[in-house]
């Protein structure tokens, strides 16, 4: 059974930094691409950051410089580290896997909500 578990979401002052991690079982991890969408009310979901399975990076225009997105194959785990966090990053993040050959995601997590607000 496929699971990927998100943690690390909650709320935070403006300017604050938080650290999503997402740790997942059932899979061959290091074949796998991994990242974040985020999905804000009544927006639709937003590719924010990825990793492929040979640490290689992309990143959603406004959040460069500010997130990092990072993998550890040891622990089938990927992070996602927000810094300068802004009200416009209140959203539910979600975690992917994607195998490196697919077209689409494979698998999604639940879901962690991250709310900056003072």
């Amino acid at each position: 059974q496929v699971q990927l578990v998100e943690s690390g979401g909650g709320l935070v002052q403006p300017g604050g930094s938080l650290r999503l991690s997402c740790a997942a079982s059932g899979i061959t991890f290091s074949i796998y691409n991994m990242g974040w969408y985020r999905q804000a009310p009544g927006k639709q979901r937003l590719l924010v950051a990825a990793i492929t399975n040979g640490g290689s990076t992309n990143y959603e225009a406004s959040v460069k410089g500010r997130f990092t997105i990072s993998r550890d194959n040891a622990k089938n785990t990927v992070y996602l580290q927000m810094n300068s966090l802004k009200p416009e990053d209140t959203a539910a993040y979600f975690c992917f896997a994607k195998k490196w050959y697919s077209d689409s995601v494979n698998y999604w997590g639940q879901g962690t909500q991250v709310t900056v607000s003072s």
